[in-house]
């Protein structure tokens, strides 16, 4: 059973990409008349916002599989429909596999003891939530991820661990000062001692972090920290985070890394040919954000 870490990698230089796109299906930036056509079909109500989540899914997954590694959707969007909205989170991870696409469930989940392994079991197990890999949030300490981790070893699957994220605020906690260096780099050194054993044939760790594009000298200082753990890089675009600044999560031949663009792909429409076409614009937009990465790491398009 090939490791999450080469199955990654593998893929990254294949199709000579590192983009991985959000699918976050906020109800307000949905096309029109993807939402008017399910009303039509299906009444109004939580029913036909699934329908259309799912028929918006499945068209940004066709468009954009040739251009990027991973599909990254976040669970909170699924959620909120209920019992619909977990058919249609089914559904995407369905339709991500058949596309040959890896599946990051964006979860951010953390308990201890049986409740973690619960978790755990259904987001990297065998049933219809799971993923390849899964975010979780270390705050619990090692009994609150162990139950991840050991899923990660000898299995196909993988995690991401919370550790430089990119929101605004992340600083207040992260950053506080703890004998001398800020909390982000005692947990660096925690995670590297934590996922030892989750190596594959390659370069890379099964289980990586998060480490937010809004901060390039944070990550620069991780990058060379932890060289063997994969980095799901997050604020490429919308959030402020450019190709120059995630740049700096790679190792020098290009691997390492993997860029997350959730609204600016697969919104793209609002910015060019209009909701009608939103599948060729999200295609267009994760080609040139795979091409823009790419130059800044001086590898091509």
């Amino acid at each position: 059973m090939e490791n999450f870490a080469d199955r990654l990698t593998s893929a990254i230089l294949r199709k000579n990409s590192r983009v991985v796109v959000g699918l976050d299906p906020h109800p307000q930036l949905m096309p029109p008349h993807l939402r008017e056509d399910a009303s039509l079909e299906h009444g109004e109500g939580i029913q036909a916002e699934a329908h259309a989540i799912m028929r918006f899914n499945e068209e940004i997954i066709e468009a954009i599989a040739e251009h990027v590694v991973a599909v990254k959707p976040q669970v909170a969007f699924y959620e909120r429909l209920g019992s619909w909205g977990f058919l249609a989170l089914e559904k995407t991870l369905a339709m991500a596999r058949e596309a040959g696409l890896l599946v990051i469930v964006d979860g951010k989940r953390n308990d201890i003891g049986s409740t973690a392994a619960a978790y755990a079991e259904a987001y990297l197990g065998d049933g219809p939530l799971a993923g390849d890999a899964l975010t979780v949030n270390a705050y619990l300490g090692e009994d609150g991820l162990r139950p991840f981790i050991d899923r990660c070893r000898g299995s196909a699957k993988g995690l991401f661990i919370l550790l430089r994220t990119s929101n605004p605020s992340a600083g207040d906690v992260q950053d506080l000062p703890v004998h001398g260096r800020p909390l982000f780099l005692h947990l660096a050194d925690l995670i590297d001692a934590w996922s030892q054993g989750t190596e594959g044939e390659g370069a890379y760790r099964s289980v990586g972090v998060v480490v937010g594009a809004t901060y390039a000298e944070e990550a620069r200082q991780l990058r060379r920290r932890l060289p063997n753990l994969p980095f799901l890089v997050p604020g490429y675009g919308h959030q402020g985070g450019t190709a120059a600044d995630v740049a700096s999560c790679f190792n020098p031949d290009g691997t390492g890394a993997i860029v997350n663009s959730s609204r600016g792909v697969i919104f793209a429409y609002r910015e060019r040919y209009g909701p009608e076409e939103f599948a060729r614009a999200a295609k267009d937009a994760a080609r040139d954000m795979k091409v823009d990465i790419n130059r800044a790491l001086g590898l091509g398009d």
